[in-house]
């Protein structure tokens, strides 16, 4: 990317009812633009680092067996009244719209429904089980107060995977490779040190759901958690039946904001019953399939991202989803000239600051977007053979052979 092509640039001010400081930064360092409350444009940087956090994702999800997909956003609303979720009373933050020729449909908000409906075409005996499906997909929900930049929006980007086993056991063994699988991509995400499993409401599902939440000053949950923090809840389970059952007092257990991150939720037949979709066991009886759902807010991921990562002067990516790796600058003829020549081939690493602007500047904007290495080429630096590399991370300068820069 050549700065002098993009069509983006730097804001001073980010929108006036913008609070939250990552999300400030998100608009003034153009990675993102505000359409409305809660709804957001992701411009070629912020493109790219939701394309980086979806890639971990995969990779992990692929790696436990599971198959990628994508459903329509548009939702039949026969499944849905099937489940008695389509009346505006029992789920009230639906997004509906009106068929020119009569009817309704939906903007989906989730997919349990069209998930399950779906799998009657494919499931039928116990050799088709079990199934472990997932998409990347734009969910519409109409929340009362969108807030916190992408952390809280009324549309949005989740990753929604749904297993079908033909029992308990084999739901087990996926839920807990699950859970795995989480763990794994919060590290690679950078915010694994920050984030919990943490116990919480099943619903009618289940006595538990699993929440990843991650500790921020911005979260809107508090989380309770030990001393080791091997026992972490929400705040909506915190009572002395559900203590006394983890084990733990509650004089033991400090508290903190945190926000969620994603959840895994055991479904048993709560869709499949209604919907339908059974299967042949091995002694030709018909059995109900059992299901769980497991969710990450990938736009809300890089949300969470912002708050945690940054500072006074702008973002701080982590280097696995950063949008460049190189923020690259040529100062005076030669110091340009060769900083050129380095962009030629690395096109896919470096954000190339080509503009005609003062070197504080671009430093300015080097910092404010959060790539994690500033790469300074200059007539000064070329004297020695020399250019600078800067750490976004610890401000940590230092030069390094041209030949060897990268």
């Amino acid at each position: 990317m050549r700065f002098s092509k993009s069509f983006v640039k730097t804001l001073r001010t980010a929108p006036k009812d913008e609070t939250a400081r990552g999300a400030q930064f998100l608009s003034r360092a153009g990675y993102v633009h505000k359409e409305l409350a809660g709804i957001y444009d992701y411009l070629p940087l912020g493109l790219r680092v939701l394309e980086n956090i979806k890639t971990i994702i995969r990779e992990e999800l692929d790696r436990i067996g599971c198959q990628e997909v994508l459903m329509s956003s548009l939702q039949n609303p026969e499944p849905w009244q099937k489940t008695d979720r389509w009346d505006i009373k029992k789920m009230d933050i639906w997004f509906k719209t009106a068929l020119a020729a009569g009817g309704e449909l939906g903007l989906a908000p989730t997919h349990e429904e069209p998930m399950t409906k779906m799998m009657q075409t494919y499931i039928s005996s116990y050799k088709d089980l079990p199934v472990y499906v997932y998409q990347f997909q734009t969910k519409f929900r109409n929340e009362l107060r969108a807030k916190s930049g992408i952390m809280r929006t009324r549309e949005f980007l989740m990753k929604d995977l749904y297993s079908f086993a033909t029992n308990e056991a084999e739901h087990e063994q996926f839920y807990h490779a699950a859970e795995q699988a989480y763990k794994r991509i919060y590290d690679r995400l950078g915010i694994g040190n920050d984030t919990f499993q943490t116990f919480a409401s099943g619903g009618v599902f289940a006595k538990y759901s699993h929440e990843f939440q991650t500790l921020t000053d911005i979260g809107e949950d508090t989380i309770y958690y030990n001393a080791d923090k091997s026992v972490v809840l929400n705040e909506e389970v915190l009572n002395d039946e559900v203590l006394a059952e983890l084990g733990v007092k509650r004089e033991e257990l400090a508290s903190a904001k945190a926000a969620e991150v994603g959840n895994i939720f055991t479904l048993k037949t709560k869709y499949s019953e209604p919907l339908g979709l059974v299967f042949n066991d091995q002694d030709g009886q018909r059995k109900t399939v059992l299901m769980g759902c497991y969710g990450i807010g990938v736009s809300r991921v890089m949300g969470v991202i912002a708050e945690k990562f940054c500072d006074d002067r702008g973002l701080v990516w982590p280097e696995q989803i950063a949008p460049y790796k190189y923020y690259l600058i040529g100062i005076g003829e030669e110091g340009s000239k060769q900083a050129e020549a380095l962009y030629q081939g690395h096109e896919d690493q470096i954000l190339y600051d080509d503009r005609n602007l003062r070197p504080g500047e671009k430093f300015a904007d080097a910092e404010l977007m959060g790539i994690p290495y500033r790469v300074v080429i200059s007539d000064k630096t070329l004297a020695d053979g020399k250019a600078e590399i800067v750490n976004r991370a610890t401000g940590a300068s230092e030069l390094v052979d041209l030949q060897n820069i990268l």
